[in-house]
């Protein structure tokens, strides 16, 4: 079993469920609402009999009422391809926002898996083609793959998204796990609902990169290119500084919910057991 993820908090998980806005099509049975017609328990209309209908389906009420022969019809269940795009560019490896990532991706893909979806693990950069998983017994290889995730290389959103979608499959659920610390992130988010399906961010960030507290003459360093810039931090510059943060966050939330998104800030030293059990249900990401 994985370090990333308390046991306490999978036991939890099994009680939830990804939640689906809209109707979907997956190939094998599994729980989530389908465009098709099938065996669950949920009535959604009915049709006449004909011959060679499953007589257990027959409306005898309303043909007590009627005289004529009607089946009932219920929602069918599939399964659902969750595609996780996880953000390990060197910018998630400060402040711990990678490995809060690596916990909500492994939350993620838990729900999935023990739900009989599939799981597919998108990394950026693209060190290596996409990972997939099946079945419950797949939740410690994807927790091992997450386990190895280092944070290393530029990021380049929309070029994931493009990749992501190049991928063959059917709509479903796509998870994006990011910092958003690239200036690509708006196109990848324009892109993503293109699919079709669900698509929910989660943006993780760090309190240093929010709340910066240090002041005077200091080298900021790009961890994605290495480029060293001295800056002379004032007082009144770094209240600035959080005047343009405030603003891009509220921007970012606006872009992901504009397109259909649900959006999630969190934080990196936040307890996963606050953001997943708590967090998730109010931003509407499990039901």
């Amino acid at each position: 079993m994985t370090t990333l993820l308390p046991p306490s908090l999978l036991g939890q998980l099994e009680r939830l469920q990804l939640h689906t806005r809209q109707r979907l099509a997956g190939r094998f049975a599994g729980e989530h609402r389908s465009t098709r017609m099938g065996n669950s328990l949920d009535f959604a209309d009915q049709r006449e009999y004909f011959p060679g209908d499953d007589y257990r389906r027959i409306d005898y009420a309303l043909y007590a009422r009627t005289g004529q022969l009607f089946v009932r019809l219920f929602e069918a269940e599939d399964d659902v391809h969750v595609r996780i795009l996880l953000d390990a560019s060197a910018s998630m490896g400060h402040g711990g926002k990678l490995d809060q990532a690596k916990r909500l991706a492994a939350a993620v893909g838990f729900l999935a898996l023990i739900r009989r979806d599939v799981v597919s693990l998108h990394l950026e950069p693209a060190g290596r083609p996409p990972r997939r998983f099946t079945g419950r017994h797949a939740a410690n290889a994807l927790f091992a793959e997450l386990d190895a995730v280092e944070p290393a290389g530029p990021t380049d959103l929309r070029t994931a998204a493009g990749h992501l979608l190049a991928r063959p499959g059917p709509a479903g659920v796509t998870v994006v796990i990011s910092d958003l610390l690239t200036p690509s992130w708006e196109d990848a988010i324009d892109r993503l609902p293109a699919r079709g399906g669900d698509v929910s961010v989660l943006h993780v960030l760090a309190a240093e990169e929010l709340n910066p507290t240090d002041v005077g003459d200091l080298d900021v360093v790009d961890s994605e290119s290495g480029e060293r810039v001295p800056v002379s931090l004032s007082v009144d510059s770094v209240r600035s500084y959080r005047d343009v943060v405030d603003r891009w966050l509220v921007e970012a939330a606006a872009r992901c919910r504009s397109r259909g998104a649900t959006y999630q800030r969190v934080m990196a030293d936040e307890p996963i057991e606050d953001v997943v059990l708590r967090g998730w249900r109010e931003h509407g990401v499990v039901r």
